[in-house]
């Protein structure tokens, strides 16, 4: 693809994350040129609750594109197609007619429905064959049936006529382009526990058992597709891509490899593995697909882990440590017997599955100490969701980390210490907008590295070992005790 005025084109990549909504310009060569950023807040009213205001979304992106076409300059004339990269299992309502939001986005770490989610268990193994999710109120089909029942602007504009309802992506592809498109992509819409993984379209037997009307969801498109006009500095450009945030990460670096475990560790962590194939059915992970081009599709076997640079937070705010994420180095770094962490942070996910885990500390120490604790159990939770995945496929061989808690390099170091496994990262870790890149680059078969990157080789750690091992142990027993125990 050529830019507008025939010269080498670029490409602006939106990622649309929890915590800020970043614009990036790169070349052909996967080099940046330019970038904006505009941080976004959330509302935490109950537990279990979080919310952002979608028009805070909206103006954050438009934002984020303007300082980096200002900061591109005359070269801004050259963008040949922008992609969109989002929060996944984040949803809105909104007036299909005015484009106004008639519900707050409920973003993908709310569990408020869980309790009415409860009622489907009998079905749960249906459902996951379906759609490659488990049963849980981090999707959106609980989400959005929410919003029918208790926000009257959202059962007053079904009952005209006028709702739109669905992931967060469909929402900002309405606002943002010309058109006003009605769709979603494989990525967000496989987020729902609405979406069938091989029809690829909204399962008409989910839509009714969950109470979503079907006719106010979004067109189900591939990855690839024709969505509209981005009007960037007087310039309409062409948005061709539209994919979930980690999903797009996956391509950071070039078409992923089947070896390599991908992981990207920012509010929650995600650890992926990629199937040239559908891969079927597979208890206590989630199979997603993560690229269609309108032909060849890419899916991935993913474990969750929650409460990553969430839990952080929640330990900073518990503990009284205000400055966590800056001390965090200098505690990981000293040589200590911390306490053990049994990590619920916003429910606990891959492969254990329990929305209202309680957390706890096992164990006395000073705050550092448990702040310490809380980031260890973060690796931890990494380490038990690839165990899972080697009954599934074949041997990781190595573990490829991007995200923002992977510029601590102790974590890294412990995560290839307890997975006996060599972790590379990158030196550029915005991977979800360089991945939005490659994409919007039609996958070019030179996509090199600015930089190289850092390898950490697994080290001998028979202390952190023990901790691994004594971690799993009193989750185990505390999933027995509370009757969530795998079967």
């Amino acid at each position: 693809m050529s830019a507008p005025d025939g010269r080498e084109p670029l490409y602006l990549a939106i990622d649309q994350g929890g915590h800020a909504s970043r614009a990036l310009v790169f070349d052909r060569r996967g080099l940046p040129c330019a970038k904006g950023l505009k941080t976004v807040g959330e509302r935490r009213a109950q537990p279990g609750w979080v919310e952002q205001d979608p028009e805070e979304l909206v103006a954050s992106v438009r934002d984020a594109i303007a300082e980096a076409l200002a900061a591109l300059g005359p070269r801004a004339s050259r963008i040949a197609a922008a992609g969109l990269a989002t929060q996944r299992s984040s949803v809105v309502c909104w007036d299909r007619e005015t484009g106004a939001a008639l519900s707050p986005v409920l973003s993908w770490q709310d569990r408020r429905a869980h309790e009415w989610l409860a009622q489907f268990s009998g079905r749960a193994e249906e459902i996951h064959r379906a759609t490659g999710l488990m049963l849980s109120a981090h999707y959106g089909a609980s989400k959005l049936r929410w919003c029918l029942d208790h926000l009257p602007e959202v059962s007053a504009a079904h009952a005209r006529g006028r709702l739109a309802l669905g992931p967060l992506a469909s929402f900002l592809l309405f606002r943002l382009l010309e058109e006003r498109p009605l769709v979603v992509d494989p990525a967000n819409a496989a987020r729902t526990l609405l979406w069938n993984l091989t029809t690829l379209d909204w399962d008409p037997r989910l839509t009714g058992l969950f109470g979503v009307p079907a006719e106010c969801l979004p067109r189900c498109v591939p990855t690839r597709h024709a969505f509209g006009t981005l009007r960037a500095d007087g310039v309409g450009v062409p948005l061709t891509i539209a994919d979930g945030d980690q999903a797009a990460a996956l391509f950071a670096y070039g078409e992923p490899h089947a070896n390599t475990a991908y992981l990207n560790m920012g509010t929650g962590a995600f650890v992926q593995r990629t199937c040239g194939h559908y891969p079927g059915d597979r208890p206590r992970l989630l199979t997603s697909v993560v690229y269609h081009d309108g032909t060849e599709l890419t899916y991935v076997l993913e474990g969750t882990v929650n409460g990553a640079g969430a839990a952080l937070a929640w330990a900073g705010a518990t503990l009284g440590l205000a400055d966590i994420e800056t001390q965090l180095p200098q505690w990981l770094a000293r040589d200590t017997e911390p306490p053990l962490f049994l990590n619920g942070v916003s429910g606990l996910g891959a492969p254990f599955w329990v929305a209202d885990f309680p957390s706890r500390f096992v164990g006395s120490g000073e705050p550092w100490q448990q702040a310490l604790a809380v980031a260890e159990s973060i690796v931890f939770l990494i380490r038990a969701n690839l165990d899972e995945m080697k009954s599934f496929a074949s041997p990781v061989e190595q573990i490829f980390v991007t995200g923002g808690l992977s510029e601590y390099d102790d974590l890294c170091q412990r995560l290839a210490d307890v997975s006996a496994m060599p972790v590379y990262r990158p030196t550029e870790r915005e991977a979800t907008a360089r991945g939005t890149a490659y994409l919007l680059a039609a996958c070019p078969a030179e996509w090199p590295e600015p930089e190289i990157g850092l390898w950490f080789q697994p080290r001998p750690n028979p202390a952190l070992a023990d901790r691994y091992r004594r971690w799993r142990e009193l989750l185990e027993q505390a999933l027995r005790e509370t009757g969530s125990a795998r079967g």
